[in-house]
């Protein structure tokens, strides 16, 4: 089942990178939260996308900023942290590792045939709502400049 607008975002809670268990629902009352699911790590449209964050997206996320960004993958953990050290992306990389897709499976964006997830995005806001979304299919880039603009009418 998919997740819409309105619904209360699921909670989950997935090691980054480095190993660190990361929950969403400690974000909650303290930051918006910017989910991206992607389908591979290393793979161009999912580097593009990811670096575009990582270089356009800091003023609004980051230590400062008022919303938290979390990209999450089928990815194992050993090789979210070899493309971010090589990439340097400032916010986690999550993996969805095992069970394999769990959490892309709980928001709808888990394409069962190829095992990976869709490129889906939720705005959460500061109590769990989801308030925003968008899901493409594997080869189509988002556009970050609308999560701006989601954020931007919170």
């Amino acid at each position: 089942m998919a997740v819409e607008v309105g619904d209360e975002a699921p909670d989950f809670e997935l090691k980054d990178q480095h190993g660190t268990p990361v929950r969403l629902s400690d974000f909650r009352g303290e930051r918006k939260v910017v989910l991206v699911f992607y389908p591979l790590a290393f793979s161009g449209v999912c580097t593009g996308e990811l670096s575009r964050l990582r270089d356009e997206f800091r003023d609004v996320a980051g230590d400062a900023g008022d919303v938290q960004v979390l990209a999450v993958s089928v990815d194992s953990m050993f090789a979210l942290r070899a493309w971010s050290d090589q990439e340097k992306f400032w916010f986690p990389l999550l993996a969805d590792f095992w069970p394999h897709g769990g959490t892309a499976r709980r928001y709808g964006v888990f394409d069962e045939a190829k095992g990976l997830a869709l490129r889906g995005t939720f705005v959460i806001d500061t109590e769990g709502v989801v308030r925003w979304k968008v899901v493409n299919a594997i080869p189509d880039a988002r556009d970050i400049d609308e999560y701006r603009e989601a954020l931007a009418g919170l």
